[in-house]
């Protein structure tokens, strides 16, 4: 069993560059850096579990996958660059994201989330 809570150090985390060509990504503003662990699944699986860390900056992506979220620390905003939905979040809230969506992550102070995914056919 593992347990989080806002604020808590999650440890170190490997380095997980804007370089994946399925997600798209765009840097938006800033110079933000993404670093993560996977805990759980992972490539080849229906499933991921993990931690994801990313400094302050702003960058669109397309979401690989639905995926529930919990914000550890750090706040800012995500996007839902079809619907314009706006959603601001910030320690202790929890998000969903879905599959195949191209989203704009807007982190105001580095962000620190755990996070459970699915996707069909693996990712």
């Amino acid at each position: 069993m593992l347990r989080w809570q806002p604020g808590d150090d999650v440890g170190a985390l490997d380095d997980w560059p804007f370089t994946a060509s399925a997600s798209d990504y765009e840097i938006l503003r800033g110079t933000p850096r993404a670093s993560g662990r996977i805990i759980a699944g992972g490539p080849g699986h229906p499933t991921r579990a993990g931690i994801w860390r990313c400094t302050a900056g702003a960058f669109s992506c397309i979401e690989q996958g639905d995926e529930m979220m919990t914000v550890l620390s750090g706040n800012g905003t995500l996007t839902d660059v079809a619907s314009k939905e706006v959603t601001p979040f910030a320690a202790g809230d929890t998000l969903f994201s879905r599959d195949g969506r191209r989203v704009i992550w807007d982190v105001t102070q580095d962000v620190t989330k755990v996070f459970f995914g699915h996707k069909d056919g693996g990712f």
